[in-house]
């Protein structure tokens, strides 16, 4: 996440820092999929009206995520962008292998709660001793959730195995290549 977030504390980091922190969501989900990597590799429309963004709503949460960092009250904070909520997760567990188990929001579709690419959300984790100052800090200006809580390794949605992040990082870390492997030159530049 580029902005304020970047000039408060260089020592905050994306990443998921410990099993049993609690994974908060800031910021309102959406039910749209526009524009998002799933609705183009998933199924096929390459084209669709960009997804939600309010300036606003975008600086409040700044604002709000800025003041969170500063009063040390998260461990980690990452943007939901590209991918979303999932790939937000996924990247948070990545650094320290970690994992996480969550439940959806059911007033939405599940894939645009996991896959939209909604702006003015942030996933942020914290421990027990930072939780109800979190709260009390957005209680009256962002809508915020619990998801659920980092896990060891794991990864669980509505009690639903995900496999072990170990796996996902292979995934991730290999899709470029795994993608170009047995074409050549000009053919594999224009599969990216």
């Amino acid at each position: 996440m580029v902005g304020m977030m970047d000039t408060v504390d260089a020592k905050m980091t994306m990443d998921f820092k410990a099993a049993g922190d609690v994974i908060i969501l800031i910021g309102s989900s959406k039910d749209d999929i526009n524009s998002s990597e799933y609705l183009h590799k998933i199924h096929g429309v390459e084209y669709s009206p960009a997804p939600y963004f309010d300036l606003d709503e975008e600086f409040i949460l700044q604002k709000a995520i800025s003041k969170l960092i500063s009063d040390q009250l998260v461990q980690s904070a990452h943007d939901v962008s590209e991918g979303g909520l999932f790939i937000t997760l996924i990247e948070s567990c990545f650094n320290r292998n970690l994992g996480f188990e969550i439940n959806t929001d059911s007033s939405l579709r599940k894939d645009a709660y996991l896959f939209g690419e909604a702006q003015s959300r942030v996933v942020v984790s914290v421990n027990d001793k930072q939780l109800a100052a979190l709260k009390n800090v957005l209680a009256l200006s962002i809508p915020f959730e619990k998801l659920g809580t980092v896990t060891a390794g794991g990864i669980t949605i509505d009690q639903e195995d995900f496999g072990k992040i170990s796996s996902w990082k292979l995934k991730y870390d290999n899709a470029i290549s795994n993608l170009l492997a047995g074409h050549d030159g000009e053919q594999a530049l224009s599969m990216i």
